[in-house]
């Protein structure tokens, strides 16, 4: 049975990362000054919105089976407050302070009609902290001695290291107007 848990906490861990990979992609795509319009904004929104359920749920199952198994001890204690387990105090602390994260930006994002949209945005920015921090978690702790879960890891860091290149590159649509009106006088 400790196996099992054991296999199995990878495996969440492993999937987690990957749609939490391509959560933060999308949210870059839709936030981006390249997003998409009408049509394919709605469903590339859909899709991270569905994608973030998939990944709270195969993280909520990664936690609990971190927590269940004895192989190392981890307790509920150590899966709420970062930097208090007795195994891998920092790799495991930065897996909790990534989950963390995870809970302020899904919290705000179920009271987001409630909130105004600039703290909305503001504690959403946390995602350019969560995916590094949840990345370097899984390559140090998860990904030990199994080659394919370090190549997956890798790729996910991959994926979303181009995402942030793309991200950073992007032009204003209206970049020349902006800058026309920079090059004007005021007075």
């Amino acid at each position: 049975m400790n196996e099992a848990l054991w296999y199995l906490s990878r495996a969440t861990g492993v999937a987690s990362m990957a749609l939490l990979t391509v959560t933060f992609i999308l949210g870059m795509v839709t936030a981006g000054r390249r997003s998409p319009s009408a049509d394919r904004a709605t469903v590339v929104m859909a899709l991270h919105r569905w994608l973030s359920l998939g990944m709270v749920a195969f993280l909520t199952a990664h936690v609990a089976t971190a927590i269940a198994e004895t192989y190392v001890s981890i307790d509920l204690v150590s899966a709420l407050v970062p930097f208090t387990s007795g195994y891998a105090t920092f790799w495991v602390g930065l897996g909790t302070l990534a989950v963390d994260l995870l809970v302020a930006i899904v919290v705000t994002s179920w009271l987001r009609h409630r909130l105004p949209e600039r703290a909305w945005r503001t504690v959403h920015w946390a995602s350019y902290l969560l995916w590094p921090i949840a990345l370097i978690h899984g390559f140090m702790l998860g990904t030990a001695d199994q080659p394919l879960l370090r190549a997956a890891t890798v790729a996910c860091g991959a994926a979303g290291m181009a995402a942030l290149a793309w991200r950073t590159r992007a032009n204003h649509p209206d970049r020349a107007g902006r800058q026309a009106a920079l090059a004007g006088e005021w007075s």
